[in-house]
């Protein structure tokens, strides 16, 4: 799963320890209105350091995946289904981590202080003796604002801004919201929890004064794919939401600001918008993917199905690194080629000086930036970003000698075998290893199997092997997309036909390829 892929790795290193922090701590967290995208910095760094996880159903899965994998976790069930586990419970799964040191993050939908019971847990924490820290998050009716166009408020329309339960808890002694003072309010209302009980509130309204031609906006799942909205008015309200079988949660929002929302804001006008697509990389690759998925609207998940570690000797490789100045070429074949090949240089004490009597090569664009970003420059790329074409490439140069393929643990010879063809003395070490993720994470089976998945990225043909391995037939309940006719041909081997594939075989020619067939 991605984990601070915002970060710079020296904020990680900010991140308190054991030692740093008070025992029986507990961070409650905002997780904002769904979109992992609007968490803070600083609920990013809880999440990266906990080790139990407390969280509502409202909260977005993709927020989970900022969660260590060995972390502990508790959802806390659907309030709808009569699953959801009482206060008691709740108070007690923190008692209990807390007072045994572990660092417990209470993750809470929108902001912890917006209807989130947050004076309740509080004074449990204190009377426990439980320190504690809160992190503010992006409440959805906020949120709703800017992700559904509608101006809380105006300098015309609504100085002010009320924020409404729709539910009043059961327990409250005075129950009775004033609906006079609300009727009469010159501003905007937002009501929370609303749906169910808009029948009510939205008839005692009208009948302390409130017009019934009212302009209302109502926002389902507001920040999440699935984020949708209806304009009716104050009147209307119950029978659109019938009609149209409105279901929570959602806010509704009251006032002539409402009226100024568009039908398709700018959240959910983008191309792939409501769009769940699988990312499949490694961890530490997966990350340049996901941004240029989500900079179109997507709503990526993200699975590794390979790992990515060093190889078991560095024997070969540091022999390589000490005789380099031997070789008339150095062929990278893969980004992770060139960050364990020179990693292990620096390990070395040695330095760029060890390129001066070889040539470069890379396989592609991507390659070639790893090289870039290590201050080196290839001196040849092929134009298809492929193994044939740089065989064919290093072939049509005029003298032959000794080369060095830089590699993974496994993959096609294609490469090697041409140039041993050609007359060249080839050499090939091993600088990382490539392994299978051992199991599925079962959330992303069960999105699988319930076809909520539209997309899943395959980049490579090993990628192509574990995925069957992991999900089997499951994979027919969505679309693959293929990085190459390489990765395709692996695929069709396996029984599965890719429903899109790069013309460009790099990671902006896979997302294109998925806008094509969304915007067919």
């Amino acid at each position: 799963m991605i984990r601070n892929h915002h970060f710079h790795p020296t904020e990680q290193k900010r991140l308190p320890d054991q030692q740093t922090v008070p025992s029986c701590h507990v961070w409650i967290v905002g997780a904002g209105p769904g979109d992992p995208r609007f968490l803070t910095v600083w609920a990013r760094n809880c999440l990266a350091m906990a080790e139990v996880v407390v969280y509502d159903y409202l909260v977005d899965p993709r927020v989970l995946e900022l969660v260590p994998r060995n972390a502990e976790r508790f959802s806390l069930g659907h309030h709808s289904r009569g699953c959801s586990l009482e206060p008691e419970e709740i108070n007690a799964i923190l008692l209990t981590h807390a007072r045994a040191g572990k660092r417990v993050v209470r993750l809470k939908a929108g902001d912890p202080a917006i209807f989130g019971r947050l004076a309740e847990e509080l004074d449990f924490l204190r009377k426990n003796g439980i320190h504690f820290t809160i992190i503010p998050g992006i409440t959805a009716g906020l949120a709703v604002g800017s992700l559904a166009e509608i101006p809380l408020t105006h300098a015309q329309l609504a100085s002010g801004l009320a924020l409404v339960a729709g539910n009043e808890h059961s327990d409250k002694p005075h129950r009775n919201l004033d609906y006079q003072s609300l009727a009469r309010f010159p501003g905007t209302i937002v009501y929370y929890m609303g749906v169910r009980s808009a029948g009510t509130w939205s008839q005692e309204l009208i009948r302390h004064g409130k017009s019934p031609d009212t302009p209302v906006a109502i926002v389902r799942r507001c920040g999440w794919p699935e984020q949708k909205l209806w304009k009716t008015t104050l009147s209307k309200l119950e029978e659109t939401i019938r009609a149209e079988g409105v279901k929570p949660p959602a806010i509704i929002v009251l006032g002539e600001v409402a009226s100024l929302a568009p039908t398709m804001s700018w959240f959910t006008s983008q191309p792939l918008f409501g769009k769940r697509i699988l990312v499949t990389r490694p961890e530490e690759q997966a990350a340049d993917l996901q941004l240029l998925l989500e900079a179109w609207g997507a709503c990526v998940m993200t699975h590794p199905v390979i790992e990515v570690a060093p190889p078991e000797t560095w024997d070969a490789v540091d022999q390589a690194i000490d005789h380099l100045h031997e070789f008339a070429w150095t062929v990278f074949s893969s980004a992770n080629g060139v960050r364990f090949f020179f990693d292990r240089l620096w390990q070395k004490g040695k330095d760029l000086r060890v390129f001066a009597h070889t040539k470069v090569a890379a396989i592609g664009p991507g390659t070639a930036i790893a090289m870039n970003n290590r201050g080196l420059r290839p001196d040849l790329i092929p134009r298809e970003y492929r193994a044939e074409a740089l065989a064919e490439g290093l072939n049509r140069l005029p003298e032959r000698g000794k080369i060095l393929l830089v590699r993974a643990s496994r993959g096609r010879q294609v490469l090697p075998e041409m140039l041993a063809r050609a007359g060249w003395q080839v050499q090939q070490v091993v600088a990382y290893q490539s392994l299978d993720i051992p199991c599925a994470e079962p959330h992303v089976i069960e999105q699988m199997e319930e076809g909520h998945i539209d997309w899943v990225t395959v980049t490579s043909s090993g990628i192509a092997h574990s995925l069957v391995r992991l999900f089997g037939d499951r994979l027919k309940k969505t679309r693959l997309v293929s990085i190459s006719p390489v990765t395709t041909a692996t695929l069709n081997e396996l029984g599965f036909h890719p429903a899109a594939e790069a013309r460009e075989y790099t990671m902006q020619g896979l997302v294109s390829a998925i806008l094509d067939r969304e915007l067919e």
